[in-house]
Formats: C-alpha cells, sequence, structure tokens
C-alpha cells in the first residue's frame, strides 16, 4: 500500500469524525509536495529503514495534518466538509504522528516533526494564503525534515533551521541542501 493508503486505513479503524471526513478512494491528491516522495526519502535513511511502514505512515499523518492547517482545511486523505474539523483533524493529525514516532522509541525524529510544525507555522504566520515565499520555505522544511528522520540529525540541518527561525533569507536554499546531503555532518 501507500502511505496515504496506509493513513486512511488506520484512521478507518479508528473510527470516529475523521474516518467520516476521509477522501473517496482513489481521490488524486492535492498539488504540492508529494507524501509518498517524502515517505521514500525519509525510509531510505538507516532510522526509516528499522520501520518503513511505520515511518510513511508518520510523515503521512503529519503532512496531512499540516495540509488541513494551511490547505484550506483539505487534505490528500481527510476532506472534512467544515473548516473548524479540518483545523481539529489537523491537531489529531500532528498527534498521531508524533505519538507513533514515541511508539517507535524515536525522540529525536520527535523533536524533528516538533521542529518542522513549529517551523510551518512560522513560515505562514502572517503570510497571505497565496505566498509562494512562505510556501517555497514550508516545502523546504518539509524535505529536510524527511531526510533528517530517516538519516538521523546533521549540523547542516540544525544550521538550517536556526536560519529559519531567525528569518534569514538564505533559509530555504540553507533548509533544501541540508535534504539533498544527508551524509555531511
Amino acid at each position: 500500500m501507500s502511505a496515504r493508503g496506509d493513513l486512511a486505513q488506520a484512521l478507518r479503524e479508528e473510527g470516529g469524525l475523521l474516518a467520516a471526513a476521509l477522501a473517496p478512494d482513489g481521490a488524486a491528491p492535492r498539488a504540492g509536495l508529494d507524501v509518498e516522495a517524502l515517505a521514500a526519502a525519509t525510509v531510505a535513511g538507516p532510522r526509516g529503514e528499522r520501520a518503513p511502514a511505520d515511518y510513511a505512515v508518520v510523515l503521512a499523518a503529519v503532512r496531512e495534518g499540516y495540509l488541513l492547517h494551511y490547505g484550506d482545511a483539505a487534505g490528500d486523505v481527510v476532506r472534512p466538509r467544515e473548516r473548524d474539523l479540518g483545523l481539529l483533524g489537523g491537531d489529531r493529525l500532528f498527534a498521531l504522528g508524533l505519538a507513533r514516532l514515541a511508539a517507535l522509541g524515536d525522540l529525536d525524529a520527535v523533536i524533528e516533526l516538533a521542529d518542522l510544525i513549529s517551523l510551518c507555522a512560522q513560515a505562514h504566520a502572517g503570510a497571505a494564503e497565496d505566498d509562494a515565499g512562505a510556501q517555497a520555505l514550508a516545502d523546504a522544511a518539509w524535505h529536510a525534515a524527511a531526510t533528517a528522520i530517516g538519516h538521523g540529525p546533521r549540523l547542516a540541518h540544525t544550521r538550517a533551521k536556526e536560519r529559519a527561525r531567525a528569518g534569514e533569507v538564505d533559509a530555504e536554499a540553507a533548509l533544501r541542501d541540508a535534504a539533498d546531503v544527508p551524509n555531511l555532518p
């Protein structure tokens, strides 16, 4: 199956409001980053390959939470009719991803996802909904986080996150560079 498919199955099994708001099977994903590619980057690393299906669902859950928060309350897997349910569902999906990582005992990855969530919130804070710069910074943070979760934290990644937090103009490029070179310190 796929990361999105596995997440949908987990939500079906859980039941409740998110299960009732699942997109129809075979629904096309929204434009933007592909969670399957992000999951593949994660499971390609030595940490991610320990439990590839679990890490893929974690990335899918947190990405879906992000989409529900910053994508008009509609995601690839969950498409609620009400914006408030989308926001609450996004919070639930963030928590689901973080809880699964904690259950795996991967506290470094929990920190990476928490940093990712906060960097995305910072990128979008005060930005217009269609702000290409905010979206590019958030996308770069996603790529860097996927690599860091799978390969472990690297100094280049830590420095890139610091640049993003400080609002430096080269933060997006630094995050993209950190995502592309997982074996450098």
